[in-house]
């Protein structure tokens, strides 16, 4: 059979290198895989399947310096994976049986017991009694907190496979974010970066095991290992299997492009991902060790993980070339005399290394700022849902504009006027229609005070690239929001964006449960970190990576937190893991991009033209793709009215089968129901909003914006600031910091640093831009995105935005 494209010429950085422990594996993987019952007579593999897999080859080039010992049971783990893979394939897949499937799969957690000596159940197939052998193996060398990660991701692995099948029933190929997000649970990358923590001797300390910078690198690690995947498994999933989680088909689909086309797409978002890991590890992991104090046996722990993560990238990928499971026909042809064996052809691709991968990456760093765009492209949005507004609108603006002015949020960057023209209590108005007043005020608050942070940190902290004075506040506000006693949280404040955070915790945090307030002070944590993300985004002047960006948008934008209040409201009358469910999670997830890219759509100019922003997916996307704003923007249109069909999707087909599962009652279904009437009002009150305010109409630009965010826009970046009635000139503030009534440390540019932080006080050099025309990405515009989408129509999405509490931050 031909094949459907051509492989295209990978980013491999790092040179592959092999176990010399390979023949004992492929040995001792035999005999396990026998004695488990998973060969002859098992209906999936006979011992050729296996041996023409070499599943001991994948694990010598992805762990390539651990003894025999722990190579024989790295592999004997991946052979029980794909086994489990080609079992489930047999077993349900096929036949699309879906009540067998979660049979089967209900059974295996049990074969992963926290303490051993809790005993496993008899196992009833290959698939259990090689899990039970593993986890009998391998656990007793690992602490509790890997055992529960591992164990998760595992659980992860197993159950989406349901995700998979109900797709296939319904013949329904995901949009690109949803097939991202599933695809790490149904992978098994990140299970496979569990076992690098085993393998390497690197286990994770638990105290930074879920931060960011983590995170992301397993994240970014497991986006890579499923991309090339899915480049490779092509003809095997698509053309033979009828699979439908494929990264090639779902693109091909998305785009509407050719076969070849979407793999070339694909291969340049595994670079994408790969280049994001990159950075992680050389900008975020030392902040990450600086900031916990972290001791040299926890960081040579982190340096061990990493390079365990990216010999697992490059011994993957020599395996991909040889591995019968895979097209791959051709595709160690031709490598250089001397070169091949143990280095592989990883040590020939210096092309794709300094290419187009390079490209790419010149290209993310020298985005020309503030570049003339002229008024903002707006989809032709097509409401479905009902607006509803709370009668309250009016008291609750004029009484949040009277609290930012208690506040001190309307002495710099903000007056009273252009506070007035924002109107958050018209978004609040239409996020809970049924608020009482007070309720009303207080959510418009948050929305001034969040929209407040999100203005003042760039300006403050972004142009002078001070991230240690924006660490600082970041610490300040935290302290603002005690757990313990809410009430004393003006105790802690001193600057204004202090004290309004206080007040705001005081009054909302203070009638919580203690569960609820620390989940909710959660929320607001990850909005304050996301905001130091987009400073440190902004230092390096560097377009995020796109997956990357659509994460932490739900974050910057406050989706998690204005979503988190609801939620959690009606956690108590739902069973437990129906709101943590992937199907609930992924739902959410789908109206918070919704609403999101709303913003973008709506700020692009505001925010591209006026203010040098690089967070905006418009943008992103014209960099990843080397394309014109108009068709990023139609890429970003298609992608809303996706993730839309997506939250329809799963209210009419997944949600009666999680509502099955978890044996939810009338009642439960109604609390359900009421929930997702709230998610619509989100999107609708959101629409709703930017349709009817002055911060982001191209008639009121660049009047309505921030002072001190008004450059002269020209050809080639910023000449100079020009902000009527406001001294700014050049950078934001001076060295020459002086204080001033309310607690603030004020510029000449009228711009204040945290009180407690003088060292906050703004150089006053101006910060260096680019010049536009020399600093232009060679290949900024190389026809990268396929021909095929120049002239995209697509209908567009319906919907609007938003919680009950409207804490987030709008642009």
């Amino acid at each position: 059979m031909a094949q459907p494209f051509t492989l295209p010429d990978f980013y491999v950085p790092y040179p592959a290198r092999l176990n010399p422990h390979l023949e004992a594996a492929r040995v001792h993987a035999r005999a396990w895989a026998r004695s488990m019952g998973m060969l002859e007579g098992s209906g999936v593999w006979e011992q050729r399947d296996l041996d023409a897999h070499d599943y001991a080859l994948l694990c010598a080039y992805t762990h390539p310096d651990c003894d025999e010992e722990a190579l024989n049971l790295v592999t004997d783990w991946y052979v029980w994976v794909f086994f489990f893979d080609d079992h489930f394939l047999e077993l349900f897949k096929r036949g699309q049986d879906r009540e067998g499937g979660k049979a089967y799969l209900d059974r295996l957690p049990a074969f992963m017991p926290a303490d051993l000596a809790d005993g496993f159940p008899e196992p009833e197939n290959p698939v259990e009694a090689g899990l039970a052998d593993l986890w009998r193996r391998t656990v007793p060398a690992m602490s509790a907190d890997w055992r529960e990660r591992f164990s998760t991701s595992t659980r992860n692995l197993l159950n989406e496979s349901l995700w998979e099948l109900s797709n296939i029933n319904a013949g329904r190929i995901s949009n690109p974010v949803e097939y991202i997000e599933m695809r790490r649970k149904v992978g098994g990358a990140p299970w496979s970066a569990g076992l690098v923590e085993y393998a390497a001797g690197a286990e994770l300390p638990a105290r930074v095991a879920g931060t960011r910078p983590l995170r992301v690198l397993t994240d970014a690690f497991s986006d890579a290992v499923h991309l090339r995947n899915d480049l490779f498994s092509y003809q095997r999933e698509v053309e033979d299997e009828g699979e439908l989680s494929n990264g090639v088909l779902v693109l091909e689909h998305f785009l509407g492009c050719t076969t070849p086309e979407a793999a070339e797409a694909v291969n340049d978002l595994l670079t994408s991902r790969l280049q994001q890991f990159e950075n992680t590890a050389l900008v975020e992991l030392p902040a990450l060790s600086a900031e916990y104090g972290l001791d040299p046996a926890e960081n040579a722990a982190l340096a061990l993980y990493v390079k365990g993560l990216q010999d697992w990238q490059s011994g993957g990928h020599e395996w991909h070339l040889r591995s019968s499971r895979y097209m791959n026909e051709g595709a160690v042809s031709g490598v250089a005399a001397g070169l091949s064996g143990v280095l592989g052809t990883s040590a020939v691709h210096l092309a794709a290394a300094l290419g187009k991968p390079a490209r790419a990456r010149l290209r993310s760093h020298t985005r020309p700022p503030h570049t003339h765009e002229g008024p903002s492209l707006l989809p032709d949005f097509t409401l479905s849902y009902p607006l509803g507004l709370s009668p309250h609108h009016e008291r609750a603006r004029a009484a949040s504009v009277d609290w930012a002015e208690r506040m001190g949020l309307l002495h710099d960057i903000w007056d009273r006027e252009k506070l007035e023209g924002y109107d958050f209590a018209l978004c609040s108005a239409g996020l809970d229609p049924d608020a009482s007043p007070e309720e009303l005020e207080l959510s418009a608050e948050w929305l001034t005070w969040g929209t407040y942070g999100d203005d003042y940190y760039p300006l403050v902290f972004g142009r002078p690239r001070d991230l240690a004075a924006a660490r600082v506040l970041h610490e300040r506000l935290l302290t603002c929001m005690p757990l313990e006693e809410p009430s004393l949280a003006a105790g802690f404040a001193a600057a204004p964006i202090e004290r309004a955070l206080a007040d705001l915790w005081a009054r909302t945090a203070g009638a919580m449960e203690p569960v609820t307030r620390a989940a909710f002070r959660d929320g607001v944590e990850h909005m304050l970190e996301s905001w130091l993300w987009e400073l440190g985004n902004q230092a390096q002047h560097r377009v995020p990576d796109p997956v990357d960006y659509l994460e932490m948008r739900r974050h910057t934008f406050g989706s998690e937190l204005t979503m988190s209040l609801s939620r959690m409201r009606h956690a108590a009358t739902l069973p437990a893991g129906v709101l943590d469910s992937g199907t609930v999670r992924a739902l959410e997830n789908a109206v918070a991009d919704y609403g999101c890219l709303i913003n973008d759509v709506f700020s692009y100019q505001k925010e591209v033209q006026y203010e040098g922003e690089l967070h905006n997916l418009v943008l992103v996307v014209e960099n990843f793709f080397g394309c014109d704003y108009p068709t990023a923007f139609r890429m970003v249109e298609h992608l809303m009215a996706a993730r839309l069909d997506q939250f329809e999707h799963a209210v009419a087909h997944e949600l009666p089968v999680l509502y099955a599962d978890f044996g939810l009652t009338r009642g439960q279904i109604a609390t359900m129901e009421k929930y997702l009437d709230e998610l619509r009002d989100w999107l609708a009150g959101i629409l709703n909003w930017h349709r009817g305010v002055r911060r982001y109409d191209a008639a009121f630009l660049p009047a309505c914006l921030p002072y001190g965010a008004v450059p002269e826009t020209t050809g080639r970046g910023i000449a100079g600031a020009a902000t009527p009635g406001r001294g700014v000139a050049g950078a934001v503030g001076t060295a020459g910091a002086v204080g001033t009534a309310g607690g603030g440390v004020r510029g000449t540019a009228g711009v204040p640093a945290p009180a407690a932080a003088p060292s906050a006080a703004l150089p006053g050099a101006a910060v260096p831009v680019p010049d536009a025309a020399a600093s232009a990405a060679p290949g900024a515009a190389t026809g990268a995105v396929p021909a095929s989408v120049a002239g995209w129509r697509y209908p567009s999405g319906i919907g609007t935005s938003a919680a009950r509490v409207g804490s987030g931050a709008v642009r």
